[in-house]
């Protein structure tokens, strides 16, 4: 019993110790004057992102955003990439999405007519 226990601790700690780079807090460009932060965690076997604060050249607001899901099914493709979805806000648009990781920066894109016309963004780190 104690070894069963002992197994189940090393491997707990180890899927705690091995989370995706890209789980975590981001800030957002601003688009339309706003940004946001957005929490991006596991959403099944891939990644999404929920807007969690909204901020305004006045500060912090309570956007009707707030828990909406902007980062949509991303899965990781190696080497930091990651293919999903993406929601926009300002024209309530799915686009096909990309993100690509490097360390603290997160560069997310969102892409129509098959990934050749695409709006972009890059994100930091906030947590």
């Amino acid at each position: 019993m104690k070894t069963m226990l002992f197994a189940a601790a090393l491997a707990f700690g180890a899927t705690a110790a091995m989370a995706d780079p890209i789980e975590g807090v981001w800030k957002t460009e601003p688009d339309d004057g706003s940004y946001a932060l957005v929490k991006m965690s596991p959403c099944g076997p891939n990644y999404c992102g929920v807007i969690s604060k909204t901020f305004n050249a006045s500060g912090e607001y309570k956007s009707p955003n707030l828990g909406k899901t902007l980062v949509i099914d991303m899965a990781p493709k190696g080497d930091g990439a990651y293919a999903g979805k993406v929601w926009r806000p300002s024209n309530d648009k799915i686009y096909t999405g990309k993100i690509q990781l490097n360390g603290n920066s997160m560069k997310l894109a969102g892409c129509v007519a098959g990934g050749l016309i695409c709006s972009k963004q890059t994100w930091q780190r906030a947590q």
